[in-house]
């Protein structure tokens, strides 16, 4: 998985980058609030970021607050990492829009479990989101008729909601999705036979 770190200390973004690099996580390291928020604008954005609370030009909260503030149904999953331990701090970062929080100094092996679970929401935040489009993908082909239409009971025709009368076909196909093919029904093809048959017998009786 792709994940984005910023931290402005260097021995932190140092361990940071072994623990994820050794369980196999593409890296992309950031030393400051700007460039974190930068690199979260991406069409290629990392999933997953951890982020410091106090960093140079733009603190850890407010990146998470830009961050949630864009129109994705793929929004990364943010651990917020600091030296604060107070209540308080860790209800204002989760407020900002983390979704989760880990103290330093922290032990790699409680990271690398939270970013497991990072992980798992991501995965499932994208299958729901593949589903929401196809979803909405079929919706949008999808069109139906509702109500009452006012139709003509001897010609058929339906009046649409202009005024004017349109054989069936036309408002169908101007209301729906539907396209035509024409052919006849048996009852029809059994008329227009008996008809052709009667006008041949016609032209037989008068040439004889």
């Amino acid at each position: 998985m792709k994940i984005l770190i910023a931290e402005d200390d260097f021995t932190s973004r140092s361990i940071l980058l072994a623990v994820l690099k050794k369980h196999g996580h593409e890296v992309l390291a950031t030393e400051n609030g700007r460039d974190a928020w930068d690199a979260l604008q991406r069409p290629d954005a990392p999933s997953l970021a951890i982020l410091d609370w106090m960093m140079p030009e733009m603190d850890g909260p407010e990146v998470v607050r830009r961050v949630r503030s864009l129109q994705t149904d793929r929004p990364p999953y943010i651990i917020m990492l600091t030296t604060k331990g107070e209540k308080a701090d860790i209800i204002a970062g989760l407020e900002a829009g983390a979704n989760d929080y880990l103290a330093k100094p922290f032990d790699p092996a409680e990271l690398s479990a939270r970013i497991e679970v990072g992980k798992r929401m991501v995965e499932l935040q994208a299958v729901l989101a593949d589903k929401v489009n196809e979803l909405q993908k079929a919706l949008n082909e999808v069109r139906t008729l509702r109500g009452l239409i006012p139709i003509c009971a001897k010609c058929k025709k339906i009046r649409d909601d202009k005024g004017f009368w349109q054989q069936v076909e036309v408002y169908v196909r101007d209301n729906t999705e539907a396209n035509f093919t024409h052919g006849f029904c048996p009852e029809c093809a059994g008329k227009i036979l008996a008809e052709c048959n009667q006008d041949d017998a016609k032209l037989r009786g008068k040439a004889s």
